[in-house]
């Protein structure tokens, strides 16, 4: 830092045929240095979408919990003020590093980032030692109002967000994540028939499950998706689904190639994520209440017609308008069927639905309509 101006090592590049820089600046300098439009300015003179502070904390949190590991993607700003930039050699390969002088009067404004920033200074109150550590920023002269808004504009209409699936794949430090990969790898219809990337599958896969379902499944058979599971829960996990997939002779046939999955999709509830995490669910209610003979309860998963053309069962329940419907709620309703099937009493929460979709359809469960 120089008298009335700060400096940073950078590197000078060219885009569109303007300069714009690269430059590392110390996390404890984020929050003076970098702005971003206050929320009570209407969208239409504002350079970005207003502050989203449900985000905050939990970025912040993954910063101050992984010290070692946590990382930053670069911040975009715009810069409105006195700029100089000092290269090493006016000519040559050094002439774009140097020294980037910014007056202290300038006004610098995130263009994508401004969650990051707040974050930023949210974590280092709670862990002032990583003030000296550093982000990378890309700064661009400013351009006006107009300007900064196309910035935006531009650096996010094509971002794509990772899918969930693949969110979980790659995160290490999800433990029901690690387990669902164990189990996937173990069990053989999971290893063949998982779609590693996808939330949906489309019309033409083969695969039968996503990922993302199988790992919410799991974590509703532990019944505490939330916490860590026991060290010895994947033997149990293996066991279950192995014993569960034993009694869905249609799962069976899609790992033979004897049938298709699109064509299960389209005839059956149970070729859905629906059916997997509501076999999930009902599984924890099995493996507490039946420790001992809870595979010889499984065998009542043949009992039920998953068939989509069983409207009287699935409709308002796992179909609404004939199309396949996931939600908590959904889950829950065909998860009552799946622990009717199994001789499992319903919960308090679980009547609770059975009313509210009784009194939306005017009838009852009845288990003379799921065989």
């Amino acid at each position: 830092m120089e008298a009335n101006r700060y400096s940073f090592t950078a590197m000078r590049g060219i885009q569109a045929g303007k300069a714009f820089f690269v430059l590392l600046c110390p996390l404890k300098l984020v929050p003076k240095l970098f702005r971003f439009d206050d929320e009570s300015v209407p969208p239409e003179l504002r350079a970005q979408r207003i502050l989203n502070r449900a985000r905050v904390p939990q970025i912040a949190r993954y910063i101050a919990d992984n010290p070692q590991e946590y990382i930053l993607s670069s911040l975009c700003a715009s810069v409105d003020g006195e700029v100089e930039f000092e290269p090493v050699q006016e000519q040559g390969a050094m002439r774009n590093i140097g020294v980037l002088h910014i007056g202290m009067s300038s006004t610098i404004l995130i263009n994508d980032g401004q969650h990051r920033r707040a974050a930023i200074e949210e974590a280092i109150r709670e862990r002032p030692d990583i003030g000296d550590e550093s982000i990378s920023v890309v700064l661009f002269a400013d351009g006006g109002l107009i300007r900064s808004q196309q910035m935006f504009a531009d650096l996010n209409v094509h971002a794509t967000r990772p899918t969930r699936s693949i969110r979980l794949l790659y995160d290490h430090r999800d433990e029901f994540a690690q387990l669902t990969r164990d189990v996937m790898q173990k069990v053989p219809l999971f290893r063949e028939f998982t779609d590693l990337e996808g939330t949906s599958l489309s019309n033409r896969t083969m695969k039968l499950f996503t990922f993302s379902s199988l790992h919410q499944a799991i974590g509703l058979l532990f019944d505490k998706p939330r916490c860590a599971p026991p060290p010895d829960y994947l033997p149990t996990t293996i066991a279950f689904w192995d014993e569960v997939i034993r009694n869905m002779p249609d799962w069976q046939a899609v790992q033979a190639r004897k049938v298709n999955s699109s064509d299960l999709r389209r005839d059956y509830v149970h070729a859905h994520g629906i059916a997997l995490q509501a076999i999930g669910s009902a599984g924890a209610q099995l493996l507490d209440e039946h420790p001992k003979d809870w595979k010889k309860k499984l065998v009542g998963l043949k009992q039920i017609d998953w068939s989509r053309s069983n409207i009287e069962l699935w409709e308002g329940r796992a179909l609404h308008a004939g199309k396949i419907s996931k939600s908590a709620l959904t889950v829950g309703l065909v998860a009552n069927i799946v622990r009717q099937a199994l001789g499992l009493e319903l919960s308090q929460d679980a009547l609770e639905l059975e009313r509210r979709i009784s009194s939306s359809r005017g009838m009852r469960l009845d288990m003379r309509r799921v065989s």
